[in-house]
């Protein structure tokens, strides 16, 4: 039996790896640590396995607590042997309204398990870090590999770099068993309403207008997160030691604009929503695609699902899930102020 530490994992991508792997490997133990923010949920964990956390030999253990508290994390590590961590702040919107809590947590608290990983280096056996793409900024070229400069243009993108780099550098003096994933836009179910997919769907659902920043020409990467689970299931598994100390892209190897997706969401909803235009967000990254070389040459993987396929199948889980989405959606836009001094919900 494996046991995996997963932090955040009650948040949207935490929550999709901590089903896959449940579902996956029957044998497997799951400890998730998490503080239960506005974006973590303990709804988005299996029912069944949670009611069972009292039972002699548990297979999902939840803990609430932060990523900053040594003790606890120290204590989760030593009954560990592998360790995902997701845990961050992670809007881009938000880290630019209220931006403290973002380094407190992504890099400080990235800091409380790389020690705790170095502490346990005799039992920890893989760390899988979640960066993201924000942390390169606009792309410079066509694509963008993992040797694309970092200019983060967001404070929670400047907080996952510092992260990201923190991470990097533990294995570089430690040689901890350190892997950095750089996953490009991830959407799916049981994602925050804030995130633009969600927020499309969730407005087309209810007939609301969709806002889209500046033109909608700002144009991603889009990666269903099921693609995501099996890229790290596949980098947990791979043997030997040839994942330590690398960085690895997570993407489809194709973009598409906001615009275009709110198009495609309101003809696949049926929907009667208005397409308005906001001002463009500040820190906005024009373009991001990702290289998909390294994913397949280390991990022998590369996303499996179309971009129209898993937008179908998001909209479908929003629309059997209301009572999941309902009570957070005043959570959807968040107040900033502009460069210019204008106050802005994005």
């Amino acid at each position: 039996m494996k046991t995996v530490l997963i932090t955040g994992g009650a948040g949207f991508i935490g929550s999709n790896f901590v089903r896959y792997i449940l579902d996956k490997y029957p044998d497997y133990k799951v400890i998730v640590l998490d503080i239960l923010t506005y974006a973590g949920n303990t709804d988005n964990l299996p029912q069944d396995l949670l009611q069972q956390a009292d039972s002699e030999n548990p297979r999902l253990e939840f803990w609430y607590g932060n990523v900053g508290n040594a003790s606890l994390v120290n204590t989760l590590m030593a009954q560990s042997d592998w360790v995902v961590h997701f845990a961050a702040e992670s809007h881009v919107t938000r880290s630019i309204y209220d931006n403290r809590i973002f380094f407190e947590t992504d890099v400080m608290g990235t800091q409380v398990i790389a020690n705790a990983v170095l502490n346990h280096a005799d039992r920890i056996q893989k760390f899988i870090h979640i960066s993201t793409s924000e942390v390169y900024g606009t792309a410079e070229g066509e694509i963008m590999d993992e040797e694309h400069a970092l200019k983060p243009m967001s404070p929670y993108a400047s907080a996952k770099a510092g992260a990201d780099r923190l991470v990097y550098s533990y294995w570089a003096t430690y040689d901890i068993p350190a892997t950095i994933i750089r996953p490009f836009n991830n959407y799916g179910p049981y994602q925050h309403l804030e995130k633009v997919v969600p927020r499309f769907i969730t407005s087309a659902i209810l007939g609301e207008p969709m806002t889209v920043h500046g033109q909608g020409a700002a144009s991603r990467d889009w990666l269903y997160v099921k693609d995501h689970c099996l890229a790290l299931d596949k980098a947990l598994h791979k043997t030997g030691d040839s994942l330590k100390g690398e960085v690895i892209n997570l993407g489809s190897g194709r973009s598409i604009s906001v615009l275009a997706i709110a198009e495609k969401i309101k003809e696949l909803t049926n929907a009667s929503s208005e397409i308005i235009f906001v001002g463009d967000r500040p820190g906005q990254v024009v373009r991001h695609t990702s290289s998909t070389d390294k994913a397949k040459r280390l991990l022998d993987w590369e996303a499996e699902t179309s971009f129209l396929e898993g937008l179908k199948q998001t909209i479908a889980w929003y629309e059997k899930n209301p009572k999941w989405w309902e009570k957070t959606l005043w959570l959807r836009q968040v107040p900033i102020r502009t460069a210019a001094g204008k106050v802005e919900y994005h």
